[in-house]
């Protein structure tokens, strides 16, 4: 961090602020010194970034977005997110809606004109490293000092929002989300300690292609298992063939494939939607005699999860809500 002389400081005050800057790293989120203009340096996917200690007004996007709204983050815009709006409670969902929105689903929707408009002092940028190219970032430099910290494997929304919230300067507020789904996890994984652990899971996600004839298996730290995993779930297996991203944690094998891939689980999982609704990938595995013919499924042992789409602590708790009811008949057999 480094802090902004002013005209005539005396000697001892120099050294004073000197002082907090040493003692201020880059998890200090207010940061120690008031001076205006004092910064310090965010370790991002595009460098190390100098940013104000407090900033006073933030723009998101992509998946910064539902982070530093449920952080409390002086936001002045925003990209849209529907993905993640049947997500959102609704003080979330307020602020959602009243932000202007200055970028839309896709990076190169983003809108230079009203972002400049919006005056922002830092500018988050959430999708991931390949997408950056999709967005001119020299241009979004000359506004304002722009962060990128985009998404990697799916269960790395933790470490991600955090420090999207660190840039914009708001980890208490992060803080305050994480530790209520921390407790309601361990909770959790009380509760289904005599059980959980011992059942070998597999899980059917909702981005397999059915034009393809192909369905998405899941293992731990997906999309659908990585909120399970938290409460003591475990999915048995690992990626044939991995690939950058969420393809070291999921695959999509063809259909044919189904009875080999999951024919050891105990128990199998699969994503529906946030209304409960079966998205086509996951209805096309459902409707397979293939399915049907499974031990875990012969055996009345597979369960839904809503919210597997969660990339926030306050989301993450609904999907342990889904999770719960989902596992609850385990606890009666």
């Amino acid at each position: 961090m480094s802090t902004r002389r002013t005209a005539r400081l005396s000697g001892a005050l120099l050294l004073s602020l000197a002082l907090v800057a040493t003692g201020c790293s880059s998890g200090d989120a207010g940061g120690s010194s008031g001076a205006k203009g004092a910064t310090r340096v965010i370790k991002a996917d595009n460098g190390d970034i100098k940013v104000p200690v407090k900033p006073e007004r933030v723009v998101a996007t992509g998946y910064a977005v539902p982070a530093l709204i449920e952080a409390g983050a002086p936001l002045v815009g925003i990209s849209t997110w529907k993905r993640g709006v049947p997500m959102m409670d609704a003080q979330t969902r307020a602020t959602y809606d009243r932000l202007e929105k200055v970028a839309g689903e896709a990076a190169a929707e983003t809108n230079y004109e009203a972002i400049a408009k919006a005056r922002p002092d830092v500018i988050v940028i959430g999708v991931p490293a390949p997408v950056l190219g999709d967005i001119d970032v020299k241009r979004l430099r000359s506004i304002a000092p722009v962060v990128a910290i985009g998404p990697t494997v799916p269960s790395a929304w933790r470490d991600l929002s955090r420090r999207q919230a660190d840039a914009a300067g708001v980890l208490k507020g992060l803080d305050a989300s994480k530790s209520a789904y921390e407790t309601k996890a361990a909770q959790l994984a009380t509760k289904y300690k005599d059980v959980l652990p011992k059942l070998k899971l597999a899980h059917i996600g909702a981005y397999g292609e059915v034009a393809k004839g192909n369905f998405q298996r899941e293992f731990d730290r997906s999309w659908g298992t990585n909120v399970a995993n938290d409460v003591g779930a475990k999915y048995y297996g690992q990626v044939k063939v991995k690939g950058p991203g969420s393809k070291s944690v999921s695959e999509y094998p063809s259909i044919e494939e189904l009875p080999a891939a999951l024919k050891d689980a105990d128990a199998i999982t699969y994503s529906v939607n946030p209304d409960g609704s079966i998205p086509p990938p996951v209805k096309y595995v459902l409707d397979s005699d293939l399915w049907k013919n499974l031990p875990a499924v012969k055996a009345g042992k597979t369960y839904a999860f809503r919210y597997t789409e969660a990339a926030s602590y306050k989301q993450a708790m609904q999907t342990l809500g889904a999770v719960d009811q989902a596992f609850a008949p385990l606890l009666k057999q």
